[in-house]
């Protein structure tokens, strides 16, 4: 593939219409519509936990095409109380997409997500099969132990032992041999200042390793105080928690449950987030989905192999599309 041949987002575009949902637990949810709003619907799923949605997202659906749906999950983005951890669970987040789904009387749709947003859109398929028309899965996150451990104690360190460096400095020795744990402590404490602090060099840390390539604004952004706070603090909270999952390894033990939906999964070649392995291990339990795997990428959903992928993806599942 050319860069002449490599599809790139759709124009920028705004949402026609935008809610403000309360759902349970004294939470409100940001939901906004973009494109066609007669058109296929398509739930964007960000990721984190705590990431939230920003407009980027909005640009790998064509939009004369699909009704663009994104939503800023609990704790997160303009979602209200910010950086909140009280009923805040993955159940709770499922039930709040499928809340969305029916407040917008929507009867099915095509769930979009990467990273924790393909963990909770396989979440939410699993528990409402019927209620999706394919899954289109990037940078694949299945929330089990051996990929926290991986990422936030001994794995990823290898590949980015500076960065690790920085990520450890924060914390004891003696507390070392549980990061997540640690970290949870620091972001959990009633000290606005060591939650602070916390939130930084574990966001940081995550904004270090995302792409290939590595891209110094996205780094900044993710050390920005208000984007760190509910970033690290969900990731801390869901992580400590084993993602409320009652078994490990739960999204590929009930992946029988998504044998009607078909699905394409996308991942980086050298994704040291969520390494590739995750993505082979979904595709060998789901038979119907495809597998790509993108060469020249790590974990972002910005690179452009990715974006590549993605787009192509989205017009593959659009009713009455061809190829741009």
């Amino acid at each position: 593939m050319t860069i002449r041949d490599r599809l790139d987002l759709y124009p920028p575009i705004g949402p026609y219409r935008e809610h403000r949902l309360p759902v349970s637990g004294g939470h409100t949810l940001y939901v906004e519509e973009c494109g066609n709003p007669r058109g296929q619907p398509v739930l964007i799923v960000h990721g984190g936990p705590g990431g939230g949605s920003n407009p980027t997202m909005r640009r790998y659906h064509n939009p004369d095409h699909y009704r663009i749906v994104l939503f800023d999950q609990r704790g997160c983005g303009r979602s209200t109380p910010n950086a909140c951890l009280e009923n805040n669970t993955t159940q709770d987040l499922v039930e709040d997409i499928e809340r969305i789904r029916k407040e917008l009387d929507i009867d099915r749709w095509q769930l979009f997500g990467g990273s924790w947003g393909s963990t909770l859109s396989l979440a939410y398929a699993e528990a409402y099969p019927d209620r999706v028309t394919a899954l289109i899965l990037r940078g694949i996150f299945l929330l089990t132990k051996a990929e926290l451990r991986w990422f936030y104690q001994d794995g990823c360190s290898w590949i980015f032992p500076e960065a690790f460096a920085e990520f450890q400095r924060l914390i004891p020795p003696s507390e070392r041999d549980d990061m997540i744990g640690a970290y949870h402590r620091r972001l959990t404490s009633d000290d606005p200042a060591t939650q602070l602090a916390a939130a930084q060099a574990w966001s940081i840390w995550e904004g270090t390793t995302l792409s290939l390539i590595p891209e110094p604004d996205r780094v900044a952004r993710f050390g920005a105080d208000s984007y760190a706070l509910a970033f690290a603090r969900l990731e801390s909270h869901y992580f400590v928690n084993s993602g409320f999952f009652r078994r490990d390894g739960e999204l590929l033990l009930n992946a029988e449950r998504l044998r009607s939906i078909p699905g394409i999964i996308i991942h980086g070649r050298y994704d040291v987030v969520t390494p590739a392995r995750n993505a082979v291990m979904l595709h060998q339990a789901w038979p119907g989905s495809e597998l790509r795997i993108v060469g020249a990428a790590g974990h972002a959903m910005t690179e452009p192999g990715i974006v590549h992928e993605l787009i192509r993806a989205t017009c593959t599942y659009s009713v009455g599309a061809t190829d741009r």
